[in-house]
């Protein structure tokens, strides 16, 4: 699904105007209408205000399944290689190899905060940002994600 398409959904599932959806996110009716007619697009931190905003995943924004992440870190699984391991052994369908082995997490004992803070650097230097721009993005991925929905 288009970008400009998942921005008309989830202002009509909330059953917003633009003008109502615009006021919300700080910004013009008339961005709004752009966005959703693919004039132009928002930037990813308008993104993640949407999904901040509204408490969609930011997954949504992308051609790409939940499941194609890792339901803790929200790192991309696509290879079988990437995939942690069950307590038989077998390949979890949830977890990368570097969050998940033999059906346990390997941060234990932490909340999603101190994740956050222990692993911010290692996916800023992955992505090629920020550290703070990883602390914002991961703030914004990892409530989503199985994981730290269990509590």
């Amino acid at each position: 699904m288009a970008m400009k398409d998942t921005i008309a959904q989830i202002r009509a599932e909330r059953g917003l105007t633009q003008e109502q959806m615009a006021r919300q996110l700080y910004v013009t009716r008339q961005a709004v209408s752009r966005w959703e007619a693919g004039d132009t697009s928002p930037g990813i931190d308008m993104v993640k205000l949407i999904c901040t905003t509204f408490q969609v995943p930011l997954e949504r924004f992308f051609d790409m399944p939940m499941e194609y992440y890792c339901q803790c870190c929200s790192m991309p699984i696509p290879q079988p290689e990437l995939h942690g391991t069950e307590a038989d052994g077998s390949s979890s369908a949830s977890y990368c190899k570097y969050c998940y082995q033999q059906g346990d997490f390997t941060a234990k004992g932490v909340d999603m905060d101190e994740f956050i803070e222990a692993t911010a650097q290692m996916e800023a230097d992955a992505m090629g940002i920020s550290r703070e721009e990883a602390v914002s993005l991961m703030a914004t991925l990892l409530p989503h994600l199985k994981r730290w929905q269990q509590g």
